[in-house]
């Protein structure tokens, strides 16, 4: 099962993306859940976590600009990404933190022009 993440794009800096990740009840009730990303030459980061009791923790890069929430009647977890900057570009995943192989998607690219 992979966990596939949607909704990036390009947008200028400043703007704003939502991002979706559709997975199973199962798997975001048993796990904390995380958005991370990896920007071209670098290594792959966690920059949202939430848990299965609704704490959430930001990296100091996003903290305040991004919200991660989750729909647990949909089986989908958010990331709201406002006040975009060019060093937000990147393919953004979502995977259970700690993270598991097997759930990592494609990803989705967000590019943020300046």
């Amino acid at each position: 099962v992979q966990l596939q993440a949607s909704g990036g794009g390009l947008v200028q800096a400043g703007g704003s993306l939502r991002l979706s990740c559709a997975g199973s009840g199962s798997i975001f009730a048993a796990n904390a859940m995380g958005w991370y990303r990896q920007a071209p030459g670098k290594q792959r980061e966690l920059v949202a976590r939430l848990t299965r009791y609704g704490t959430t923790n930001y990296a100091d890069s996003v903290k305040g600009r991004f919200t991660i929430s989750r729909d647990n009647t949909k089986n989908t977890l958010y990331l709201q990404m406002d006040s975009l900057k060019p060093e937000d570009t990147a393919v953004y995943f979502c995977n259970t933190v700690p993270s598991y192989v097997q759930y990592w998607g494609q990803g989705t690219l967000v590019t943020v022009s300046s």
